[in-house]
């Protein structure tokens, strides 16, 4: 039997579907399902430790200095030469990639899918970006990515974490041996080229890469010390899915990235369940992850926590402010020359004593800390809980028709995600329009 939320919403969901005129699809359905038992994964109370030092900050990236008066944007705010990189990136109209960290709905794709196709309709498609190997929870997803896995030990970094911290760009780690399988099949045959994020190590083993049953690469993870790798390889014409399977000894992967050869937007969605800043800052060793982050070289890093942080009332007034400033500091010493942004998390619902759906005081307080650090650190900073419609938008949501949030309050249906996604995506858009980079041939 399903708890009473989950019934309540599955019977809500099904009539909603008999009234759209379309339908619902099926992949939304899968995903809405179990996005709304968040028992399935229960978030982790944060760690109280002892303070870490805070890194010293390097200035961010301007290319020369400018004088012009930043647009006003509504609920972004845009400090002295903070997307810089950002825009300097999309003129230069090569590839721009995005890295967009978050928590369980960025696990499937919500918001980020429609960020991804809004930007890449305006500024072209340069491939997906990254996708896991494996799925770590059942609704992880990307939209037009299917992925199929067996065989592999999966170590996410919220959960049962890899004890070395290698965790890779993705924050997974997977281990497998002869047997294990990973299959991608793409959104169509236009892509050119997939990089595997993996662990070289002493006695690595080794995997091939195939499609259409014949074999295009076989990869050795050996090597002399423990250190990310990563291997990038041409696609041969026409592949529609690749398959990844290990040939030979052990080996740990972390991921894909999948490429088009033509100038784009990249949008990789980062999502962890149950995430929170301090899994990056606590659970990702900082080496490895730094890596990473420079092979990718993103022209903007998303830092999109908060909710699962806005549980525990005590941590957010007294440990939060310093660990984001940490977290901040480690994506500005591996990236100096990328643009880092902070988005706020959206609305979270909580019953009452009189029984209604409202939002608890405590995120506000979140989000404040989260605006204040974005302009001591030189971070855009976008506020999705105003941008959404402010306090209590989870209850209009929850009470709207269509319905446009799960019975959690807190995870969007696929309309609720697509408003916000739509909204973010407006407001870097209007901030690039105003900027001289939009100007410059």
């Amino acid at each position: 039997m399903f708890p009473v939320k989950t019934t309540i919403t599955i019977g809500a969901f099904v009539a909603l579907s008999a009234v759209m005129p379309h339908g619902v699809r099926s992949a939304q359905l899968r995903s809405t399902l179990t996005l709304i038992q968040p028992s399935v994964a229960p978030v982790i109370a944060p760690v109280i430790p002892k303070p870490l030092p805070v890194p010293a900050l390097p200035v961010p990236f301007k290319a020369e200095p400018d004088t012009t008066p930043a647009p006003v944007i509504p609920n972004l705010e845009v400090p002295p030469g903070s997307l810089d990189a950002f825009f300097a990136s999309l003129q230069k109209k090569g590839v721009t990639r995005i890295l967009h960290y978050g928590d369980s709905p960025a696990t499937a794709d919500s918001i980020t899918s429609d960020v991804r196709r809004l930007l890449q309709q305006r500024f072209g498609d340069a491939g997906h970006g990254f996708v896991l190997i494996a799925k770590p929870w059942a609704w992880y997803g990307h939209n037009g990515i299917k992925l199929d896995a067996k065989g592999w030990e999966i170590a996410p970094a919220s959960q049962k974490r890899a004890p070395d911290g290698f965790h890779g760009l993705g924050g997974v780690s997977f281990r497998g041996e002869p047997g294990a399988v990973s299959t991608v099949t793409l959104p169509d045959t236009s892509y050119s080229g997939v990089t595997i994020h993996y662990l070289e190590q002493p006695g690595g083993g080794a995997f091939a890469l195939s499609s259409n049953d014949t074999d295009f690469a076989t990869i050795s993870t050996a090597g002399a010390a423990k250190t990310p790798a990563f291997k990038t390889v041409a696609l041969p014409e026409g592949t529609r899915a690749v398959q990844l399977r290990v040939t030979s000894g052990a080996v740990r992967l972390f991921g894909y990235r999948f490429d088009k050869d033509q100038p784009g937007v990249q949008y990789s969605s980062l999502g962890i369940n149950g995430a929170q800043v301090q899994m990056l800052l606590r659970y990702f060793e900082p080496g490895q992850w730094r890596e990473a982050l420079r092979h990718e070289d993103p022209g903007l890093v998303v830092l999109n926590y908060g909710t699962n942080e806005s549980i525990f009332p005590a941590y957010v007034e007294k440990q939060y402010p310093d660990e984001l400033r940490k977290v901040i500091g480690r994506v500005r010493e591996a990236l100096p020359h990328s643009s880092i942004l902070l988005m706020a998390p959206m609305d979270r619902g909580i019953i009452d004593a009189s029984g209604q759906i409202v939002t608890p005081p405590i995120l506000k307080t979140l989000i404040g800390v989260q605006r204040q650090i974005a302009a001591e650190t030189g971070c855009a900073f976008f506020d999705t809980f105003d941008a959404m419609g402010g306090d209590g938008t989870m209850a209009r949501w929850y009470h709207s028709e269509p319905r446009l949030v799960s019975a959690d309050f807190m995870h969007p249906l696929p309309a609720g995600a697509a408003e916000v996604g739509a909204l973010f995506e407006e407001a870097l858009v209007k901030a690039y329009s105003g900027s001289p980079y939009a100007s410059t041939k």
